[in-house]
């Protein structure tokens, strides 16, 4: 990938965000995109962040750790946005500033600290299929309160996916108003981390403030066998 497609990709996708942002009466300034970087090399990230991206989106630990280790000098806020194991939640928390995927009481655990804090945001599982990521809709006000309990995490808001089976905009208007039920608990965290390459238009919609997107900004992902 030349600097010049990347460069065009950015800069197309920033110029839909806008679009969408206006066409729901929002200002652009409150959405934070996240380019996911998943299996592409440290060179792509250093890429774009010369093209003025300060968000970065993984989903696997050790790639993220030796990622987050190599760019070190860069001026990155490291994202991750997959499930975390929770044997390895203090090395996760070591390199992320943000962590996209609290969904259980053991992970809060694992992630408190008297130390320093992390921001993170709950995840919510809109599926009936308990075996993904993410806390059922009836869940969330405890997980949300033992957050709020424990010490060294700040709740940034709620996180999801949009089910493949159903329209996106009706699930994130869904999380939408989970959102405005938990800020009774915590009125500060009022962000929402929704929307990805192919539903990011819905998610803005919706009101979505962090947008994780990965393959329109960065192609598609190299074969990890060759990496």
């Amino acid at each position: 990938m030349t600097d010049a497609t990347l460069a065009e990709r950015l800069d197309s996708l920033r110029i839909a965000v806008s679009d969408a942002a206006a066409e729901a009466g929002r200002s652009v300034d409150d959405i934070t995109t996240i380019a996911v970087t998943k299996f592409h090399p440290p060179a792509l990230i250093r890429e774009l962040v010369e093209l003025g991206v300060r968000d970065i989106g993984e989903n696997r630990h050790q790639e993220a750790r030796d990622k987050a280790a190599e760019l070190s000098d860069l001026p990155i806020t490291w994202h991750f946005v997959g499930q975390v194991q929770g044997k390895k939640a203090r090395q996760v928390r070591a390199y992320a500033d943000v962590i996209h995927s609290v969904d259980r009481s053991s992970l809060v655990d694992a992630l408190a600290s008297e130390e320093s804090t992390i921001d993170c945001f709950v995840q919510v599982n809109l599926t009936a299929d308990e075996s993904r990521g993410g806390a059922t809709p009836a869940r969330l006000p405890g997980l949300v309160d033992e957050v709020l309990a424990a010490p060294g995490l700040r709740l940034l808001g709620l996180m999801a996916v949009a089910p493949l089976d159903e329209d996106p905009r009706r699930a994130f208007a869904h999380v939408r108003a989970l959102s405005e039920r938990i800020q009774r608990q915590a009125p500060e965290a009022d962000a929402l981390s929704m929307g990805m390459s192919q539903d990011f238009r819905a998610a803005i919609l919706e009101g979505a403030t962090h947008l994780r997107i990965g393959t329109i900004i960065t192609g598609n992902r190299p074969d990890p066998r060759l990496i």
